[in-house]
């Protein structure tokens, strides 16, 4: 058994815009083919550049504020309540477009090999 609580965990830089801060509520690896579960918060204006997984399909909700997903080159408005799924080597970026407020999302990754 595991239990976290967001008050408790450290606060860390995403891989790809260390501008974008996340909390990891379960690791890489701590419980496969689960990848990682965590929240992420973008500032207004920032953004998870384009890239894709080999072996790993993506889950992302909207906790709060707006986005753009831009996957395999079409763009996705986003909002609170939206639930997407990125299939294995889909190209995905996540932007906050927002000039005001920021982005939150809750998301984890799946292996699938």
């Amino acid at each position: 058994m595991k239990i976290t609580s967001l008050g408790t965990l450290p606060i860390t830089e995403v891989s790809h815009n260390p501008t974008i801060k996340k909390q990891m509520m379960i690791g890489f690896d701590e419980l496969r083919p689960l990848a990682q579960f965590s929240r992420a918060v973008f500032p207004p204006g920032e953004y998870a550049p384009g890239h894709s997984h080999s072996d790993m399909a993506e889950v992302f909700f909207v906790e709060s504020g707006n986005g753009v997903i831009n996957i395999n080159g079409t763009d996705h408005t986003l909002g609170a309540g939206d639930c997407v799924t990125v299939e294995i080597g889909e190209k995905h970026e996540l932007r906050n477009d927002s000039s005001d407020e920021n982005l939150v999302v809750i998301y984890f990754g799946v292996f699938m090999s």
